[in-house]
């Protein structure tokens, strides 16, 4: 009786609830912002530049008379996507690159473990501003140069993973059944990463979504006049003693995201090892 308590007391907990909704909220502002958003985001009103917070514009107005809240929630597709973008494909490549390295061992695994090395030796923000540097600016180069940046650390966590599943009966199993290499690796071992997996890429997206806004921060990002939230900020900076709505709202809402995103991580982490 006390243990079924306990599991529904630990289902219904407020944090993880609210996370929840939180995150289903963002998915609507990413999939179907036009919902939410009461102003066109590119529309310019120069007569109501650097309107203050109202009913009207709830986050105010910029230097062109833009409704900021409207470019906060468009923006999101913009922001939340590309993290969760970076993520999922640096997630996806590290794990069968990681997969790959612990299955066949020796000189290959040793081989392949080096190249992970060279990439996480780098600065990761220096290694992401060059990338994206050389590429030219724009979302796309970021992007490209921040799964550069993430795709090492899943290989590597994946790897010693596998490693261990390797030993475990269920492989030797398969194996003694005569299943082939590629089955035994599909079906037996990466199934059992996931859990470590799921957890790794929602904390991930945080991670990411500010490694994102703060390349866009630096004019390496997203190029006006998309309202990606670092980009808002960037343009903001100049005018904080003028219009301080302008960059606090942006500011704030990627700080409520991110620990949004975290707490949703930690969150797994908890049931996961429970």
């Amino acid at each position: 009786m006390a243990e079924s308590e306990k599991t529904a007391r630990r289902s219904v907990d407020p944090l993880t609830l609210w996370v929840l909704v939180t995150v289903l909220f963002l998915g609507v502002l990413i999939l179907i912002p036009g919902v939410l958003a009461p102003h066109d985001p590119y529309s310019l009103e120069v007569s109501n530049r650097f309107a203050p917070p109202s009913g009207e514009h709830l986050f105010g107005t910029d230097q062109t008379g833009r409704d900021i809240f409207s470019r906060v929630i468009h923006g999101a597709k913009y922001s939340i996507g590309s993290a969760l973008l970076i993520v999922g494909s640096a997630s996806v490549i590290g794990t069968i690159y990681g997969a790959l390295a612990a299955w066949y061992g020796g000189l290959a695994d040793r081989l392949l473990v080096r190249v992970v090395d060279v990439f996480l030796a780098f600065p990761y923000l220096i290694f992401a501003m060059a990338v994206a540097a050389s590429l030219g600016r724009g979302l796309n180069s970021t992007l490209v140069a921040l799964v550069l940046l993430w795709w090492p650390s899943y290989a590597r966590m994946v790897r010693g993973q596998v490693k261990s599943i390797l030993n475990e009966y269920h492989v030797m199993a398969a194996q003694t059944l005569g299943a082939k290499k590629s089955q035994i690796l599909r079906w037996h071992v990466i199934p059992h990463t996931y859990n470590q997996l799921l957890v790794r890429f929602t904390l991930d997206i945080g991670n990411a979504l500010v490694a994102l806004t703060g390349l866009s921060f630096l004019g390496l990002g997203a190029q006006p006049p998309t309202p990606e939230w670092g980009r808002l900020v960037a343009q903001s900076k100049q005018f904080v003693l003028n219009a301080w709505w302008y960059a606090v709202f942006p500011g704030v809402v990627i700080f409520v995201v991110v620990l949004n995103f975290v707490l949703l991580g930690d969150a797994l982490r908890k049931r996961s090892t429970s």
